[in-house]
């Protein structure tokens, strides 16, 4: 299987490195697309230390998505996203398209925002006075 995942669906994962060495485990390739320029995918994909094998470059996700699809040649194309925009691209040039809730659910990857980091401020406490 070849699996992109839309900037946007990457950006809401709590931890993008775990997710892709998780997802290296049962496909072959794994990549990122989007209509964003490469700087915002590079300096995304460099910040959270991700290693993908594609990505969009200075190209649309659609024609992202047909190059890759031509240059991997796998059983599955398969595109996680966050939007109908996203799904309808996928549909367009021959990719399944899966919404990012469901990849997460039957992945068990943790989105951002669902484990609530504690505040170092919230409690009324202070632990610096005698």
């Amino acid at each position: 299987m070849t699996l992109a995942f839309e900037l946007e669906a990457l950006q809401s994962l709590a931890d993008p490195n775990a997710v892709f060495n998780d997802a290296r485990q049962w496909t072959e390739y794994v990549g990122v697309v989007s209509e964003k320029p490469t700087y915002v995918v590079t300096n995304f994909t460099r910040k959270h230390r991700v290693r993908q094998d594609f990505f969009s470059g200075p190209r649309g996700v659609a024609e992202s998505l047909t190059n890759v699809k031509e240059q991997f040649d796998t059983d599955r194309h398969v595109l996680v996203g966050t939007s109908d925009e996203d799904a309808e691209i996928a549909e367009s040039v021959g990719w399944e398209y899966l919404p990012l809730e469901n990849a997460a659910e039957a992945a068990g990857w943790e989105l951002a925002g669902e484990s609530e980091a504690a505040d170092p401020f919230e409690s009324e406490e202070r632990d610096d006075w005698p």
